[in-house]
């Protein structure tokens, strides 16, 4: 996740990176084609049905051509907009996740899969969770080396796939805190469009999701407490913490609890710094505004 920072997600390991396997999902193709197929015959445009779902009209094109794991919500929904025919829930189960992880990130999304709490603070990109899938290939195709296509396509995949986490149908709903730095959202990442896009899935998943906080950290901030760099924490179901640093390209999983306390101080005063939630989601729609 060379930059994909298990969750921001650049060139590496939630986007494929260096470690990353062959081998796409036939499965999540298969069902988005099926979902496709049932949205056409029930005459809906992708617009449409996303409105009837309550996701954007790209999440819809992401899960039908296959490049986005549909979560709980997603079909749960869809069943009801295409006539509860029960298809889509028997077929959810067997979807399997793409390949695309890079090797030194595969134990955190191990643990971040079955995380109770999720905290990331991000000042190089916008957490991987939280991409939308141009701007994740946008952020790919910044970093040298260039992927080839198939390559390409299997580090999006993987980072979309990881965002079924988000769900708050999940059993128990995993609780998120983001921090995320304004240059950040500030950078154009790909360009107008693709920034235009992103404040508006993320405006959408901030309304839409109650477990997930968002906040944003002022680019005028004369103390903050994230100088050394990305921090992302997670606790098991079993109350444990677990933390992850990530390099050019390398990661570390982080077990010592003396690390993780010191993490975890650094995290609860940003939390502290940044904007408030409601001051946050704010300026994100300033920021949409101003495009």
């Amino acid at each position: 996740m060379a930059y994909e920072n298990t969750d921001s997600g650049a060139a590496g390991a939630a986007a494929g990176g260096a470690g990353g396997e062959p081998g796409a999902s036939d499965s999540l193709r298969t069902f988005g084609a099926f979902v496709q197929a049932l949205r056409e015959h029930a005459g809906f445009s992708r617009e449409e049905f996303g409105d009837l779902v309550r996701f954007s009209k790209h999440t819809v094109a992401s899960v039908e051509l296959g490049r986005r794991m549909p979560d709980r919500d997603f079909v749960e929904r869809a069943e009801a907009a295409l006539g509860n025919t029960g298809a889509l829930r028997k077929a959810a189960p067997h979807l399997s996740r793409q390949a695309g992880l890079a090797s030194w990130f595969r134990e955190w999304a191990r643990r971040e899969a079955t995380a109770i709490s999720l905290y990331t603070y991000e000042c190089r990109v916008v957490p991987g969770l939280l991409q939308t899938e141009a701007y994740a290939r946008a952020v790919s195709l910044n970093v040298p080396p260039l992927p080839d296509p198939e390559e390409l396509e299997q580090r999006i995949a993987a980072r979309l796939a990881r965002q079924e986490l988000l769900a708050v149908t999940r059993k128990p709903p995993t609780a998120f805190s983001f921090i995320v730095e304004q240059a950040v959202l500030e950078r154009w990442t790909g360009g107008e469009e693709v920034t235009r896009e992103l404040f508006d899935y993320l405006v959408e998943l901030i309304e839409r999701n109650w477990n997930v906080e968002f906040q944003v950290m002022p680019t005028r901030r004369p103390s903050h407490a994230g100088m050394d760099g990305p921090i992302m924490l997670a606790e098991t179901p079993d109350n444990r913490w677990f933390a992850y640093s990530e390099g050019q390209q390398n990661g570390r999983l982080i077990v010592h609890p003396k690390e993780i306390s010191l993490l975890q101080q650094r995290y609860a005063k940003l939390r502290s710094q940044a904007l408030n939630a409601e001051d946050s989601l704010g300026l994100l729609k300033r920021l949409r505004g101003a495009l």
